[in-house]
């Protein structure tokens, strides 16, 4: 869904991983539903990320404990000036998410929360 949306909001090119098989299939699904092209569906992890050029934008939304392992796979492909969006955890864990973003370079730049959930936006210098 994050990748049909980048693609409607003007995005040129959008690759989409997720590790379930049934969501990469209902992914493919959507993108033929909303009639959006150039969205590269994956199925693994944010390792995969290895495969692919360094990226203007990064949009995470799984949970915590992941996005803490998996953030330097992030980083690794944010250009400069990249931003960094994530998103499904808890209001109280944004401390310790902001704190490894800062760890591996990336500067914060707002976090927004409702019903205890949170967004982060950080940016790689």
């Amino acid at each position: 869904i994050l990748a049909i949306l980048a693609r409607m909001r003007g995005a040129a090119h959008c690759v989409a991983i997720d590790n379930d098989e049934w969501c990469v299939s209902n992914t493919l699904e959507n993108i033929s539903l909303n009639g959006v092209d150039n969205i590269e569906v994956v199925e693994g992890d944010a390792a995969a990320l290895q495969k692919y050029n360094k990226f203007h934008v990064v949009i995470a939304n799984i949970n915590r404990n992941i996005l803490l392992a998996d953030m330097h796979h992030y980083v690794d492909h944010m250009l400069s000036g990249s931003l960094l969006f994530m998103s499904g955890f808890y209001t109280e864990d944004v401390a310790v998410i902001r704190q490894e973003a800062e760890r591996l370079g990336l500067t914060f730049v707002e976090c927004r929360s409702q019903d205890n959930w949170a967004c982060v936006k950080f940016e790689k210098p």
